[in-house]
């Protein structure tokens, strides 16, 4: 008998390496402890007639939700290579990748994976839903090596390629009527043991977990609570709780009332480990107790999983919930822990500084008292000026600055430049995730290079204009009557000189109020004019104030606002599309 089960599972071997197609023909059986009658009458059962050529199915058609938040991830990562690592779009890649694959298979097929540690069952289940023995139980350990495929309906081959399933471990079921309605379109597969002691084993279970569209969890009453099981896998997969099923194996070993503790205590540990249960209604995974062994409870699983099988929807949520633990991945990347971005108050602030750094209230300053200037030497009394002249003469250095001075307030003003950038970068950045954050402190430094010089060049350019200030219409009267005061002062002086020599005709009353008028009516007009010229000055200053205000903040907003606001633009446009990614529209700002 021995002989005759290798030899037809070389000829199935055969058949399937040379089709490409899932084996449709003898299952392959390994004899356990059952008679040769037993094994001769199962054999005769699972016999299928081969089928003509390859059969395809629809593909899977994705609904307007899902197939939005996979376009928003997929722009989410487009947008977001320049400023996040691939490792950390590594998953949400694997996501896109996966579903784009997904979507090119068959609709009318689901695939769903049984998995479980050593000893819980697992492959028996497997042989109890196909009908026939397919994948080897015993004592010893791990028994199942590789994953084996069993599919209800043709059309599956595909699917299982993706899988990664060799033809020579493809298989199917006992053929029944019943069966095949009740399961037509599952493709069921038995994984290797999660905790086997081969790394191999494990990385295949792992490997096909990430690709099937459902997966029933096999537990057994000594290891349910495995930490293993619950913090390697059901916690990392508790948003995928509507396409997981858990399974209590073994209940027939517990006596009494015992599987109902422990079937308690089951979704006790699933409600901690974040995992929703589909009870009363409510979606979530689907938690029962059976025994294969005695065919206990087999049954209400076989009714449940053809429900879900038939609403060929597990793909679909599967994707879904791929999506969102990917996004649950990006969050700490996107969400922002309160609003942020540049407030009025901040780029105000900003300006301020530059301004403060090349000296705007200075050279305003500077301008007015260049203004009286001017209006005093225009309307001065020119002995006064004559003083004046005669002072800067004597004292050559008055009004100049030493180079000494001038490189410290050079120094001062870079700092003060720096500065300015400095805080405006920690005003933008603050509340940003640490890539976008970081993204917005390099822009404002690469705009900070070169800033203090352009400054400088800005500041020689738009402070005080060339040539003298502009004078307004009432300076020449002025002029003119400074002039006829110092007329005045010369007629009487020179009368009253010509009357001290005899020259002229004694009359010192006439000559004396000529030079009183002439003294005293000089300094009055010089006062008049000082005071009509502070208007005038003082908006001569402000005026050249902000002109090189305005020339300080241009340039400042060009060389680090304008980047530092593209990043935040950025930032929102990227926070968008993860709101859209997580169905909820928007995320903290």
């Amino acid at each position: 008998m021995d002989g005759v089960d290798r030899a037809d599972r070389a000829g199935s071997a055969d058949r399937t390496d040379s089709s490409g197609a899932w084996d449709d023909g003898l299952i392959a059986r390994r004899v356990t402890g059952e008679s040769a009658a037993e094994s001769a009458a199962a054999a005769a059962v699972v016999v299928e007639n081969r089928v003509s050529g390859p059969q395809t199915a629809a593909p899977l058609a994705y609904d307007g939700p899902l197939r939005s938040r996979l376009d928003a991830l997929r722009e989410l990562v487009g947008l977001s290579r320049t400023r996040l690592d691939s490792r950390t779009l590594a998953e949400a890649g694997r996501v896109l990748d996966e579903a784009a694959a997904r979507r090119k298979l068959s609709g009318q097929h689901t695939v769903v994976a049984i998995a479980g540690a050593t000893g819980s069952g697992k492959s028996q289940l497997f042989n109890v839903l196909a009908g026939v023995t397919i994948s080897e139980t015993g004592v010893r350990r791990p028994t199942t090596a590789a994953p084996i495929v069993c599919s209800w309906s043709d059309g599956a081959a595909s699917l299982i390629d993706r899988l990664g399933i060799p033809g020579r471990l493809r298989r199917r079921p006992v053929q029944s009527a019943e069966a095949e309605a009740q399961l037509h379109g599952l493709v069921l597969v038995d994984l290797p043991d999660h905790d086997s002691a081969a790394v191999q084993h494990r990385e295949q279970v792992d490997r096909v977990l990430a690709l099937v569209d459902a997966v029933i969890w096999v537990v057994d009453p000594e290891k349910y609570a495995d930490a293993v099981l619950h913090e390697r896998y059901l916690r990392p997969m508790a948003g995928h709780a509507e396409v997981m099923f858990v399974v209590l194996n073994q209940v027939d070993r517990l006596p009494g009332e015992a599987a109902d503790l422990v079937l308690d205590d089951l979704r006790r540990l699933l409600d901690e480990d974040g995992i929703a249960l589909g009870e009363y209604g409510d979606p979530g995974a689907t938690v029962l107790a059976l025994s294969a062994l005695t065919g206990d409870g087999v049954g209400e699983l076989r009714e449940l999983l053809g429900q879900f099988v038939a609403e060929r929807g597990a793909a679909a949520r599967r994707i879904s919930a791929d999506i969102d633990a990917a996004a649950a991945r990006l969050r700490p990347v996107y969400a922002a822990g309160r609003r942020s971005g540049l407030t009025e108050e901040a780029r105000d602030e900003f300006a301020a500084r530059l301004a403060d750094a090349v000296g705007a209230t200075a050279a305003g300053q500077a301008a007015e008292r260049a203004w009286l200037r001017n209006a005093n030497r225009a309307c001065g009394t020119p002995w006064l000026r004559l003083w004046r002249w005669c002072q800067a003469r004597t004292d050559p250095s008055t009004g100049r600055q030493s180079l000494r001075a001038q490189a410290d307030e050079e120094a001062t003003a870079r700092q003060r430049v720096e500065q300015a950038v400095r805080k405006v970068s920690e005003r933008a950045s603050a509340g940003l995730p640490a890539p976008w954050a970081q993204a917005v402190r390099e822009a404002s430094v690469r705009g900070s290079q070169g800033l203090p010089e352009a400054l400088d060049e800005l500041a020689a350019r738009a402070g005080l204009p060339p040539g003298r200030p502009p004078r307004p219409g009432w300076w020449p009267a002025a002029v003119l009557t400074q002039a006829a005061m110092t007329l005045l002062q010369i007629v009487g002086g020179l009368w009253l000189v010509g009357q001290i020599v005899g020259v002229m005709a004694p009359n010192l009353g006439v000559a004396v109020l000529l030079m009183v008028a002439g003294i005293v009516g000089g300094p009055l007009v010089e006062w008049s004019c000082r005071m009509a010229a502070r208007g005038p000055a003082k908006r001569y200053g402000q005026e050249a104030e902000r002109r090189l205000r305005e020339a300080a903040t241009g340039c400042g907003r060009a060389r680090v606002l304008d980047p530092v606001a593209a990043e935040l633009l950025r930032y929102r446009e990227v926070r968008e599309q993860y709101g859209r990614v997580t169905g909820a529209g928007a995320v903290a700002r």
